[in-house]
């Protein structure tokens, strides 16, 4: 393979993940609750006792698509694109120790939570609450 395709096959990617994360990223961040940071732990530790088998089921798959938007968030970092607001859904998706604490540091920065309710305000949704 030659270094030419390398570059051409990398410059395609970050078109792809570019427009992805445009139409991506704001149409999640307007399809979460308002109340979503606040609710999702309570929800999470329910379902893990009512239905174990369910609860690990869905644990590999958020894992999965959290891990899938959490590597292209970092790549968004060095490619074009949204890095720290997918980096942050991305982590938002995933079940680990410790999580609920990384997230609330990162989406209760001023200029995050500005920027988030910026994006529910162009979709007429209510602003987060935290």
């Amino acid at each position: 393979m030659s270094y030419t395709l390398i570059f051409e096959l990398l410059g395609a990617l970050s078109v792809i993940t570019f427009i992805g994360s445009l139409l991506a990223v704001p149409w999640i961040i307007a399809r979460l609750p308002h109340d979503y940071f606040i609710r999702h732990r309570i929800q999470v530790e329910a379902r893990h006792k009512r239905h174990p088998v369910l609860a690990l089921i869905i644990f590999i798959i958020r894992n999965v698509i959290g891990g899938l938007l959490l590597v292209a968030g970092i790549a968004m970092l060095i490619l074009p694109g949204q890095g720290i607001l997918t980096m942050i859904i991305g982590i938002s998706f995933m079940d680990f120790a410790g999580k609920h604490t990384l997230v609330d540091s990162f989406v209760r920065q001023p200029k995050i939570v500005k920027l988030l309710n910026w994006i529910r305000k162009k979709e007429k949704k209510s602003p987060f609450s935290f």
